[in-house]
């Protein structure tokens, strides 16, 4: 390890900071979504998640020699502008992707909607997309993927098929331009392709789909059920649009302990080639996995499979404390980016182990491809 010293600022939302980058130097905690060019005055390393925008603005002038965005996304990061400067970046591609998919279940789970019956559409096959895609292949549901950046999918169709299925499930990062921009796919004209009874999830980038439009096409189709955890204009979300939701969430699909800590732990390793530091030395590594804890049901067939979701995540918890957020301030803003700053500790589902032994065979099958033990 180098002896040199560094100061890094970052993220206060950022965990495992100290396991990860306290033998570096010291660490600089500051909201994220605030963040200013004078906190960064003296700064070598700057750790962010989505909600800062870093360019020209915030790192002008400032000895910032590394970006590491603890997320999965870069829309967020001027890259071009960053390799103009000789700034090293890095993001952490797929690091909460098993956490966004099991949202997706345990969403499905608490619409007391059996995925077993249903036909699924996926827009947006990278690492969320792809993995969700490999879980519904592996428990033998019919899928249908729209990604133009990927047409050799085995799976790969057009929009207009993708959003004929009973789920469609949206991963898709936020492009503006180029061939395939996704900035407002979904507008009024696709969302009423959804068919009768449809069950719309978006938890990729809130402005894939037109907000706006959204609404007007649920005011029309009340038969369409929505699942949104992403918004257009987050954290200033259009809480008109929350009551016409059947489950809103603040942001937080990805948000499992152990994704987040994913993406610390790819920082980590990131910043370790950038500075030709010696790999697999941060402190972090070779930290104990954490909790286990027992899981058992007295239900059987999906009610089993529902129930014992419900108990590792239930997003009715999440939906409330957003519904209740917005009846109680008047500054969304604040209450949306104080949901995510204080959000509960939520394990994936290894973290899990099933002690009921009178479930089917098929049941405890698909459980395990699900990720419980």
């Amino acid at each position: 390890m180098s002896e040199r010293k560094f100061h890094i600022v970052a993220d206060e939302n950022i965990p495992g900071l100290d396991a990860w980058f306290g033998d570096l130097g010291d660490i600089v905690r500051v909201p994220g979504r605030g963040m200013t060019r004078e906190q960064l005055a003296q700064a070598d390393i700057l750790l962010v998640r989505s909600v800062t925008e870093v360019n020209a603005a915030l790192l002008e002038n400032t000895p910032v020699r590394f970006v590491g965005s603890c997320t999965i996304g870069i829309d967020h990061l001027d890259t071009g502008w960053l390799e103009q400067q000789g700034v090293a970046w890095s993001a952490a591609p797929g690091c909460n992707a098993n956490s966004v998919v099991e949202y997706v279940f345990c969403a499905l789970a608490a619409l007391n909607v059996d995925w077993r019956q249903r036909r699924f559409g996926i827009v947006g096959c990278g690492n969320v997309g792809g993995l969700l895609q490999r879980r519904l292949h592996q428990l033998a549901i019919p899928v249908e993927v729209y990604d133009p950046w990927l047409p050799d999918n085995p799976d790969a169709t057009g929009l207009a098929t993708v959003l004929q299925q009973e789920v469609v499930c949206l991963h898709a990062p936020l492009v503006k331009d180029g061939p395939y921009p996704s900035f407002h796919m979904l507008g009024e004209q696709e969302l009423l392709q959804l068919i009768p009874g449809a069950v719309l999830i978006s938890a990729g980038r809130g402005a894939v789909i037109d907000n706006a439009a959204l609404g007007r096409v649920m005011a029309q189709r009340p038969d369409i059920t929505v699942v949104l955890d992403v918004w257009e204009n987050e954290p200033d979300i259009d809480v008109a649009l929350l009551p016409q939701v059947a489950l809103g969430s603040p942001h937080i699909a990805g948000y499992s302990h152990d994704g987040k800590l994913a993406g610390t732990r790819m920082i980590r390793d990131a910043l370790d080639a950038a500075l030709s530091l010696p790999a697999g030395q941060g402190p972090g590594h070779g930290a104990a996995g954490g909790d286990q804890r027992a899981l058992g049901t007295a239900e059987s067939g999906f009610a089993a499979m529902r129930d014992l979701l419900l108990q590792m995540y239930d997003p009715r918890d999440d939906d409330q404390r957003l519904r209740g957020a917005a009846k109680q301030s008047a500054r969304m803003a604040e209450s949306f980016d104080l949901l995510r700053k204080h959000y509960p500790k939520r394990l994936e589902f290894s973290h899990f182990r099933l002690e009921a032994t009178q479930l089917d065979g098929d049941i405890r099958e698909q459980l395990t491809i699900l990720g419980l033990k």
